[in-house]
């Protein structure tokens, strides 16, 4: 079956504008990122088998977690660390010294320090001025640096920071021993084409060694971002399976690796025939159910009904399928339904050797029709009631909350 063509085969003039790297290191976040997800949360065993799948599929490195956080996490991130991964294990941090010391301790070779530097996270939250961030971060560096570890320094909410003090801190964090630098868009509010600008105004005035980026999704754009600094020669972009993360998640592992395979002729190094393997342990371990229309491996993305589609996927795949299915270690699935027309009959009969004359091919399609359109919608719509339920308050209830603080001696007052 020939193959999808590249964007360029189309567009051959686009082809000078990219500066892709030279090798690509891979960045997962979902067992951090991922798990901050509302209502996620990994055991260390989850987190383990995660990890050695991730690892398996060829992902470079793994953002094990945050060990401070808890005594579990802190396990968690020792059991990934000493599993004897093939991808490099990596441990995040705030400039503060005992999550520095808790990454030291986690057996992590990799460590990544993140502070805020917008204007609004340092105001606000931090209550820090921009002096006091450039030696927290200086401090941080330089401990884990002085411990052995490869130091990745992250800014949160570095596209909304003054590009003056961006410039400072990533110059001086970089001087003091910081290998890779992160540029994250927190809130997801870059374009592609900003971003490319912002990028390269990123590269000619810092000038990283390594530049790495992390994008959030909340305007739809993560995926678009992340291939767009891919373009601007970032080697190490940050990914999560399913695109799983805070609100509106990150760039979805899937998408940015079959888009650089399939689109670019990129080779990631990754095991594609596995990435649906991938997403259905994340979706089982996280207990995020796939949207069905999701990228790639959501259930309807190689599904076809309408008869349109279906007649013209069985000519040739590539009139509706822009890769072959098997290549994610899918399969093709021809839907019955209200939209399904002559042509999927047709092969539905041929796949048990039944050839059956025009006119009864169009009774049965009429019947097939009928029972489709007159199928009761209560099963589904008792299944969005209890979706709906668990993913509208996916922590603990109100009364859950107040009968904990009951048992600690705080009582309600009502208002």
């Amino acid at each position: 079956m020939e193959e999808a063509r590249l964007v360029e085969d189309y567009h051959p003039e686009t082809a000078g504008q990219r500066h892709l790297p030279e090798r690509l290191v891979l960045w997962d976040e979902t067992l951090r990122d991922g798990e901050q997800s509302p209502g996620v949360r990994f055991s260390p065993e989850e987190k383990l088998r995660i990890a050695e799948l991730l690892s398996e599929v060829g992902v470079s490195v793994i953002n094990a977690g945050i060990p401070v956080v808890s005594a579990e996490e802190a396990r968690a991130v020792r059991r990934v660390a000493e599993a004897g991964l093939s991808a490099k294990i990596l441990a995040a941090a705030r400039t503060v010294p005992r999550d520095v010391e808790a990454v030291i301790d986690s057996g992590a070779t990799h460590i990544a320090v993140f502070v805020a530097a917008s204007q609004v996270h340092l105001r606000f939250k931090l209550k820090m001025t921009p002096e006091e961030v450039l030696q927290a971060s200086l401090a941080s560096v330089r401990r884990a640096k002085d411990a052995g570890l490869h130091v990745a320094f992250v800014t949160e909410d570095t596209v909304r920071a003054p590009f003056e003090f961006v410039e400072r801190l990533y110059r001086a964090v970089q001087d003091a021993g910081a290998d890779r630098l992160v540029v994250a868009d927190t809130v997801g509010v870059m374009t592609p084409l900003t971003f490319r600008w912002y990028l390269g105004e990123f590269v000619r005035r810092v000038r990283p060694r390594d530049l790495s980026v992390h994008c959030h999704n909340d305007f739809g754009m993560a995926t678009a971002n992340t291939l767009t600094a891919v373009e601007m020669g970032a080697s190490a972009p940050h990914v999560c399976v399913n695109g799983l993360g805070e609100r509106a998640g990150n760039a979805a592992l899937e998408e940015v690796v079959l888009a650089l395979e399939t689109l670019y002729g990129y080779r990631t190094g990754i095991r594609t025939d596995r990435l649906y393997e991938l997403s259905r342990l994340v979706e089982e371990c996280s207990g995020v159910p796939l949207a069905p229309n999701k990228a790639l491996v959501g259930y309807n993305a190689f599904s076809h009904e309408a008869g349109i589609h279906t007649h013209g996927v069985l000519a040739h795949t590539l009139t509706y399928e822009p890769l072959q299915p098997e290549s994610v270690g899918r399969q093709r699935a021809m839907i019955l339904g209200k939209h399904t027309g002559r042509a999927a009959v047709v092969e539905k009969l041929r796949e048990r050797g039944v050839v059956a004359p025009d006119a009864t091919v169009v009774d049965l399609l009429a019947r097939l029709k009928e029972g489709a359109e007159s199928r009761s919608k209560e099963e589904t719509q008792r299944f969005l009631e209890a979706y709906r339920a668990r993913f509208e308050r996916p922590g603990l209830s109100d009364e859950e909350f107040w009968m904990l603080a009951d048992a600690v001696g705080i009582r309600a007052v009502k208002a």
